[in-house]
């Protein structure tokens, strides 16, 4: 499996990349193999500041729907329109076309997100 080292991850098997003050967010290669064939993602918060931890959507596979939990303080700015038609890009590029959203980063990262190796760790690659 792919877990790219310039991305930080969660325990919860989203990934977060920063650049300046945006971030971008999705789930894990792990994530979205376990979960099966997604076949929704709901995004009912741009706008609104969501903090560590706190659900900001949900993503339904064949078998299953979970939630989504922010990974960083800060308000989400933008949905990624293209899964509303296609929410297979999150099985096909989980880490560029199947991202899920942009928050205007606030504050510090959280000290409990793992590098690509601690990740690779936690999830037995």
């Amino acid at each position: 499996m792919d877990f790219p080292k310039d991305l930080k991850y969660t325990k919860d098997h989203e990934w977060v990349k920063i650049e300046g003050d945006i971030a971008t967010i999705g789930i894990t290669e792990f994530a979205q193999r376990e979960l099966g064939d997604i076949v929704y993602v709901e995004v009912e918060t741009v706008g609104e500041t969501i903090e560590t931890g706190e659900v900001f959507g949900t993503v339904e596979a064949v078998k299953t729907v979970s939630d989504l939990f922010m990974p960083i303080n800060g308000e989400i700015t933008e949905f990624n329109d293209e899964l509303e038609g296609s929410p297979e890009l999150v099985n096909d590029s989980p880490y560029e076309d199947g991202w899920m959203i942009k928050v205007k980063f606030e504050g510090a990262l959280p000290d409990d997100l793992l590098s690509s190796e601690a990740y690779a760790e936690l999830v037995g690659e």
